[in-house]
């Protein structure tokens, strides 16, 4: 399966084993628990779905790679022990605690979340001397005499023997205690968390012509040959901070990333290809409806990949407007939502026919609660910051919105206001002027689609691109959220059109598999 749908299925597995009945008991007795057994190529995102699964299901994890491990840090060191059996005094040998475990107990206490993963990465390649220690951990759920605490899933994940000399088959008794998931890598689910999270545009439209190379994996005469979906996605975070320091990546740093020569090289000339088209056909201009001079007769005589990179620097730019509109949203329900907050309590409900002193009062009890909000908010998603349980993109937002409302309580503290309610219209006229922002990114996003469908229509009416720009605006995840809001009619119209074409291939080739 495609690691979407595996994340999917840990996700619905740990609703299922953490669900408690009546009394606070796990529903699923712990032995039926079966740890999860991720087997898939190297760099398709098994790691990389277990913060995401932490985050979303707000649980702790717990993460290590147990080829740095040793048997003395996964079971523990022995000590003597001096214990009585049968009346008799014996030196025996004890463990103590496992770093594994501890580690677990560690996250329990500095998260205070009693529940989580432990995962164990690269669990097929252990030495010899840590094998043993291994098997009991999938077949026992401990490691020496430690169990690991109830509520803390166990998901574990390797690479398939081709793909690393030093994995380990494990025997059936192991086997029917786990639940394997076979990891695929599968282009168009990768690409669309690659629009989701940013990932370079050169390269989500290079793979769109070149899927084949998206996770290419060879043994050679030379040796080993690969590029990997982590290696594409690390080299767009490089190809990103250079954009912002003005340096350019060539085909030498292309290599480090993409360890297949002949691919390597390939993206590397597309790239460069990519960086003309953006400078020929300025596609900011065409967002503007200022189509340059020509620019629709080069294209007619174009090659059909020079025609697909303009239809992807079109779709970049849209999708970095709609997603602009979409962190405003965000952010102006966050802050909304911690505004309401502040009113709830009542802070700002003084009448405007008080005596002075108690106007005063309220006013100073308004920017004493709004100030207690803020530190609450700021306090908290610091703590889930430490503590792994947030994202990137909602570390951003939280710290946009923690930025915003320091501003307004500035503002508060410095301008004077008859009574509280005079305070509150204050934060309501601020709030409303961010709204109104909101609104004016909203209609120049979709002023750009606009002018961004002219350009379509009068360049690629009726042909496959057209198809792969309305495609690319169904499955972008900002993209979807944007047209969920704002009415384009010829989105929706073509989009019919599509979805038509596509229904009366499906009904062709039933057709044909019945005639």
């Amino acid at each position: 399966m495609n690691i979407k749908r595996a994340k999917q299925e840990i996700k619905d597995s740990i609703r299922a084993y953490l669900m408690k009945d009546a009394y606070g008991t796990y529903v699923m007795p712990e032995i039926r628990q079966r740890p999860i057994l991720l087997i898939g190529p190297p760099g398709v995102g098994k790691t990389q779905i277990m913060e995401q699964i932490s985050w979303e299901c707000q649980i702790g994890l717990v993460a290590y790679t147990i080829t740095h491990h040793t048997r003395q840090s996964a079971v523990g060191l022995p000590f003597i022990e001096q214990k009585e059996f049968g009346g008799k005094k014996y030196r025996a040998t004890e463990y103590t605690m496992s770093e594994i475990v501890a580690s677990v107990y560690d996250k329990i206490r500095s998260t205070g979340l009693p529940e989580g993963i432990l995962f164990i990465d690269e669990i097929n390649c252990v030495s010899e001397t840590l094998a043993p220690a291994m098997l009991q951990f999938l077949q026992g759920k401990s490691f020496g005499n430690h169990p690991i605490p109830q509520g803390w899933i166990i998901v574990a994940a390797g690479n398939p023997p081709e793909y690393n000399k030093s994995v380990r088959e494990f025997d059936i008794v192991t086997l029917d205690r786990i639940r394997r998931i076979d990891v695929e890598p599968d282009f168009d689910v990768w690409k669309e968390y690659a629009l989701q999270v940013g990932i370079h545009p050169a390269i989500c439209s290079y793979l769109s012509v070149r899927q084949q190379n998206f996770c290419r994996i060879e043994t050679t005469v030379d040796g080993k040959l690969f590029a990997t979906p982590r290696g594409w996605e690390d080299l767009s975070q490089l190809m990103e901070v250079y954009g912002r320091l003005g340096l350019t990546i060539d085909r030498e740093i292309v290599a480090e990333y993409i360890q297949f020569p002949k691919i390597a090289r390939d993206f590397a000339s597309y790239l460069e290809l990519y960086r003309k088209y953006q400078e020929d056909y300025r596609v900011e201009d065409i967002l503007a409806g200022r189509t340059a001079a020509g620019a629709y007769e080069k294209l007619e005589r174009a090659a059909f990949d020079e025609r697909i990179s303009v239809t992807g620097l079109l779709i970049a730019a849209l999708n970095e407007q709609f997603r602009n509109v979409c962190q405003k949203e965000e952010q102006m329900e966050l802050q909304l939502k911690k505004l309401r907050e502040v009113q709830k309590s009542g802070a700002f409900e003084d009448g405007q026919e008080e005596q002075t002193a108690a106007c005063l009062k309220g006013t100073a009890r308004g920017i004493n609660e709004y100030s207690e909000m803020l530190e609450k908010f700021r306090a908290e998603w610091e703590r889930k910051q430490e503590n792994g349980l947030l994202s990137r993109r909602e570390l951003l937002l939280c710290r946009e919105v923690s930025e915003a409302l320091e501003k307004k309580l500035l503002i508060l503290k410095t301008e004077d206001f008859r009574d509280a309610k005079d305070m509150w219209r204050r934060l309501q006229e601020m709030f409303a002027a961010e709204s109104d922002q909101y609104e004016e990114l909203s209609a120049e996003a979709g002023k750009k689609l606009e002018y961004a469908f002219d350009f379509m229509e009068a360049a690629f009416a009726g042909s496959q691109e057209m198809v792969l720009f309305v495609t690319e605006l169904n499955t972008g995840f900002y993209s979807v959220r944007f047209l969920q809001e704002y009415g384009c009619e010829r989105y929706y119209r073509y989009n019919k059109e599509l979805l038509f074409s596509e229904e009366e291939r499906e009904i062709g080739k039933l057709l044909e598999r019945e005639s």
